[in-house]
């Protein structure tokens, strides 16, 4: 029997109930959300059930909600059955307050490494982790800097041409360099 995508979603559903919701397909890829006190529950069901059978951690990474108050950061799972080539994409939300999720390295030792990367940039911390610790960044680091708690770029400064950051210039964005200010300006004040 070919595994579907409506059967992946009864047999979670028949499992886990309402813990496991917002099944909706994106880019051909099945995508659903769980508590987040259930993951290895729900990632062990999804490897060991012989129909399922997603064997392979593709990716695991972080997102940053900010508007999502006490859902502020999840951790994505993107799950691979390679006997089937179908891929799924898992969430699992928590409060950045205390951003605690339970380590997946039991289920998938691929996972040692992206949990580092993960909770090294966007400090979600992976309890019973073997090795917790920052991977890319300097240990003497404070903060997490994927979060976008902090403005990308200061707007109040006067020491950088816009052409150098790929805004304006040659490129027809309506922002070139004209004898009066720019193309724009210039169009405004016809």
């Amino acid at each position: 029997m070919a595994l579907t995508t409506e059967l992946i979603q009864q047999k979670l559903t028949e499992k886990f109930g309402d813990q496991v919701s917002d099944f909706e397909m994106q880019y051909d890829i099945l995508n659903f959300h769980a508590d987040k006190e259930i993951n290895l529950k729900v990632l062990n069901f999804l490897k060991e059930d012989e129909e399922l059978a997603f064997n392979f951690l593709t990716d695991l990474c972080g997102v940053h909600y900010p508007d999502q108050k006490g859902k502020e950061l999840a951790v994505v799972y993107h799950l691979h059955n390679i006997r089937e080539n179908i891929r799924l994409r898992f969430k699992v939300f928590t409060d950045i307050a205390k951003p605690d999720v339970y380590t997946a390295t039991g289920i998938f030792s691929a996972a040692n490494w992206m949990e580092r990367e993960t909770f090294d940039f966007y400090g979600i911390n992976f309890i019973g982790h073997p090795n917790l610790i920052r991977i890319l960044n300097v240990d003497e680091m404070d903060y997490f800097p994927m979060r976008k708690e902090y403005p990308l770029e200061d707007q109040s400064r006067t020491d950088k041409d816009d052409e150098m950051f790929g805004r304006g210039g040659m490129l027809g964005f309506g922002t070139e360099k004209t004898m009066h200010g720019t193309i724009a300006e210039d169009e405004k004040a016809q």
